[in-house]
């Protein structure tokens, strides 16, 4: 595998800390995108830079709030002046939410999308000028197994985000090939232990109408919910199987790969919208959109 310049957002902590590691430990060059790095996620800058120095790894902390239009701009603008390139974007910064839907206002629904899926178009928009300069890349997407396999109540505004956010990694992957980009989506699933998704999640403004849910005919479904999820995940689930995987796609560049201990079904109901996917397109006569062209 050549060498690489990777970018991956939401680095702090979790699958985006662990993607990031591995890849540098890999021999890629890797800019570990992370909002706030002089003030709260400092610790995460420093680890970072421990875990380069005593790995021998080119791993470097980049300030990067994927909310933040100037923030991206600056970070890409970094990124390429002082490597001349940029070959990877891996898509991993994410929030999560837990609740009843009705009592998410929808100032706090647009705050999920804006975090989980507008984070990706405006990283895009920075940086697939130069990949399309390039005749050459890979957009990794980290999706969910929610956004098609079976989805328990009261995570409706992350699972809405993440099936909004794979459902434009679909649309842009034929839209990149004939620039010679490719796609990988990487779709874990419900990994509790190890990441910080259930920890910090979010929960409704709403509480009044929060309580008449949990307090009333739902009372008790929050948690065994969540315990019913933390039953499914094997003993031996490891997180940083999807660090490992992201790794293995940046080489051998798949659709769509699954990690997904709990098996909840998603990879069933995604190989047959891919394959319909396909199929549509060999229908149309755009099959050519499948497979990246090689720009010479």
């Amino acid at each position: 595998m050549s060498k690489q310049v990777i970018v991956v957002t939401g680095a702090s902590s979790g699958f985006g800390a662990m993607s990031a590691r591995a890849l540098a430990k890999a021999g890629h060059t890797v800019y570990a995108g992370i909002r706030a790095t002089t003030t709260r996620n400092a610790k995460a800058v420093a680890d970072a830079a421990a875990f380069a120095r005593d790995n021998g790894a080119d791993l470097r902390s980049i300030e990067l709030d994927v909310t933040d239009d100037a923030s991206i701009e600056q970070a890409v603008a970094k990124i390429v002046a002082e490597n001349g390139q940029l070959d990877v974007i891996v898509h991993n910064a994410g929030h999560m939410s837990f609740g009843p839907a009705e009592a998410f206002t929808p100032e706090q629904y647009a705050e999920l999308f804006d975090i989980n899926v507008l984070s990706t178009q405006r990283l895009n928009r920075a940086a697939l000028p130069q990949l399309r300069k390039q005749g050459r890349g890979l957009i990794v997407w980290v999706s969910s197994s929610s956004t098609r396999g079976g989805t328990p109540p009261f995570l409706a505004p992350y699972f809405a985000a993440k099936a909004a956010m794979d459902s434009l990694a679909v649309s842009y992957a034929s839209e990149l090939t004939r620039w010679g980009i490719e796609t990988s989506i990487i779709v874990p699933g419900a990994f509790r232990k190890g990441t910080n998704h259930f920890a910090h999640s979010g929960s409704p403004a709403d509480t009044a109408r929060t309580a008449e849910y949990l307090d009333g005919p739902y009372k008790g479904v929050s948690d065994k919910a969540l315990q019913g999820l933390a039953s499914l995940e094997p003993e031996d689930a490891d997180p940083e199987e999807v660090a490992r995987a992201i790794v293995d796609v940046v080489g051998k560049r798949p659709f769509r790969v699954h990690i997904d201990p709990s098996e909840d079904g998603a990879e069933i109901v995604n190989g047959v919208a891919d394959r319909l996917r396909a199929e549509l397109f060999y229908r149309v006569g755009l099959e050519d959109l499948l497979k990246p062209s090689v720009i010479g």
